[in-house]
């Protein structure tokens, strides 16, 4: 029987995924994937919870905002990919010495497709002595529609991930102000899945885990260009070289691991965002949706990359 593979939206942030999937890393460890994607993002965890899905990608957001509304949720985390948060702001103009204070009395556009990256926004705002809000936002519109403002000059910044932000940057009238992925480890993506199926069916999701360890070595040992060759059949509106360059930054930015572990203090950063917030009252402990036992044994194993 193959495992049902679900990812929760399209994005480059996933690229890890999308290559495990294009390498047939999965076939390589003798494990058989039916890839879906999800009617929508906010209905990510249902497919698990009704068993039309095994295995789901997406943020632990997810995972504690199901804990928050079911108490017989069971859903674990047990193999990160993306471990730093891969939005930023992007603004009109170059602003070298950009602090978060300078949005106050600016307009400005943040993710309405999903929520973890303004609940993290506002959590760096808090920290930095700043009043969430007091901000001048625009909450309700797409990014598809943010870019098209920010380039008309409607807002002052736009909060955007990869391919936009090297659209936006391509005419030289905009810049990256502030990338989140400075702040360090957020917990951003990883498999999840039901508590019983990940012991049932242990020796297939130790597999998968495997997979994403071998595609993790090739990833951070091949070139953005090869990267960006390799995955862009899921990205067929984009041309080659944006993929390339937005691949090439989130490299450098840090944003997805090198290993599969899920450290706690990246998920602790990613749970004060949601309680300060208000989307979750206390966050679900790390001990309760974080298994890193399969991760840790693949990374014992030592496995070789995935080679193209």
């Amino acid at each position: 029987m193959p495992i049902v593979l679900q990812e929760t939206l399209r994005g480059l942030l996933y690229a890890p995924f999308y290559a495990a999937l294009a390498l047939e890393a999965y076939r390589e460890e003798g494990v058989d994937v039916r890839f879906v994607s999800a009617p929508r993002p906010s209905e990510a965890a249902r497919g698990l919870l009704d068993g039309t899905v095994d295995v789901a990608w997406g943020g632990p957001m997810r995972v504690m905002e199901t804990y928050e509304k079911r108490p017989d949720c069971d859903l674990v985390c047990f193999c990160e990919v993306v471990t730093r948060d891969p939005f930023s702001l992007v603004g009109r103009g170059r602003r070298p010495d950009f602090q978060l204070a300078d949005l106050m009395g600016a307009t400005v556009a943040t993710v309405s497709e999903v929520p973890t990256p303004w609940l993290c926004l506002q959590e760096d705002m808090r920290r930095a002595g700043l009043d969430p809000g007091a901000l001048n936002r625009v909450s309700d519109r797409s990014m598809v529609e943010n870019l098209q403002a920010l380039r008309e000059g409607k807002i002052a910044a736009a909060q955007l991930f990869e391919p936009f932000i090297e659209e936006a940057l391509a005419d030289g009238s905009c810049d990256i102000w502030y990338a989140a992925a400075e702040r360090g480890p957020t917990s951003y993506t990883t498999f999840y899945a039901r508590r019983p199926l990940l012991a049932d069916r242990r020796g297939e999701m130790k597999a998968l885990v495997r997979a994403i360890y071998r595609t993790q070595k090739w990833l951070h040992a091949a070139g953005a260009t090869e990267i960006a060759r390799v995955i862009a059949q899921f990205f067929r509106d984009q041309p080659q070289h944006r993929l390339a360059a937005a691949i090439d930054r989130y490299k450098r930015q840090g944003i997805w691991g090198r290993n599969p572990r899920l450290p706690k203090s990246g998920y602790d950063r990613l749970r004060a965002g949601l309680v300060s917030g208000g989307f979750v009252a206390r966050g679900t402990d790390y001990t309760v949706a974080v298994d890193n036992t399969l991760a840790e044994q693949v990374i014992d194993e030592n496995p070789a990359g995935l080679t193209t």
